[in-house]
């Protein structure tokens, strides 16, 4: 292992187990927030490495997420199989849906992408509003306590929920350092920078891609199953658009392209909507001015500036 490579390892490491120690300091209310969080990073991270890494900027995450929370949740919600199951499933889930909208999406790019994944995610949120004798339209459904317990833990439960959502959230983190460390995330790279040098190198661009893409719906589909499980929820809000806008946020906040921005970005996204909140409705306006200032002052993003002005070897 590289000099680089041991420091990258030793500051994930590190942020996992501050989180691990920040359940015996946190009150229940904020340890099942950072719970929340770390299930969204999960999305996010899967966002970045389709848009952060592959350029790949998609409006249809939502779908994924969408599919992998109904993959785990119907399941769950009809039939009463395991927590263990029914996570499985939702990553199938949500990696099959990312699979199948690749194979028709990436029949084009650039903004004509971004409309195509729009689009299949409308459709897919109009289909779950359709079939809502089943899926339980925007009012969704809970699942019940019997299907979210694993291996004798009730999923329930702040500390065993706190420590899922960790040990889901690490196993994200872990694998996206290994994946854009590895051959394979240096061809992702390739195809954002310039696709068409990559091809005259060898490489598929509709492939790598396609991989990619898949990849980010798995992460999609965990997150999505991990909340489902974990919070007792299943609903159609979650196609919207606005699940496929968040992702997109947490990542141009954190720094796009780099391991630890999406988590960053969900944070402090997290933080922001919270306080504002508290203080008036229109909390939109805040997180508006924040995106404006991160744009004219730190346009790679926390991390992104960090890394071109004093940390170059953060990945």
């Amino acid at each position: 292992m590289t000099g680089n490579g041991l420091k990258h390892w030793t500051l994930h490491l590190a942020l996992i187990l501050v989180l691990f120690t920040a359940q015996l300091w946190l009150s229940p209310y904020h340890a099942t927030n950072l719970a929340r969080i770390m299930v969204l990073a999960v999305f996010a991270m899967g966002y970045n490495l389709a848009f952060g890494y592959t350029g790949l900027l998609s409006l249809g995450h939502a779908l994924l997420l969408a599919a992998g929370m109904y993959a785990a949740g119907l399941p769950a919600h009809l039939w009463g199989i395991g927590a263990g199951p029914a996570f499985i499933a939702g990553i199938a889930g949500g990696g099959l849906m990312a699979a199948a909208l690749g194979l028709l999406a990436l029949r084009t790019a650039g903004v004509s992408f971004m409309i195509v994944t729009l689009m299949f995610a409308q459709a897919g949120y109009l289909a779950l509003l359709y079939f809502a004798p089943v899926t339980g339209g925007d009012d969704g459904f809970a699942l019940a306590s019997a299907s979210r317990t694993f291996a004798g833990f009730d999923l329930s439960t702040d500390t065993v929920r706190f420590q899922a959502a960790l040990a889901i959230f690490a196993t994200g983190l872990c694998a996206s350092l290994a994946l854009v460390r590895s051959p394979f995330g240096r061809r992702m790279v390739a195809m954002r920078e310039n696709e068409e040098r990559s091809r005259m190198l060898g490489m598929n661009p509709f492939t790598v891609k396609l991989a990619a893409l898949t990849i980010s719906g798995l992460y999609a589909g965990a997150s999505g199953a991990a909340y489902a499980l974990l919070f007792g929820y299943v609903g159609a809000s979650f196609a919207t658009i606005q699940y496929s806008i968040l992702p997109m946020l947490y990542v141009l906040l954190g720094g796009a392209g780099t391991t630890l921005g999406p988590f960053l970005g969900a944070v402090l996204m997290f933080a922001l909507i919270e306080i504002a909140s508290g203080l008036t409705s229109a909390y939109l306006f805040f997180v508006g001015a924040a995106l404006v200032a991160l744009v004219l002052f730190a346009p790679k993003g926390i991390l992104g500036t960090i890394r071109e002005r004093w940390a170059r070897w953060l990945p």
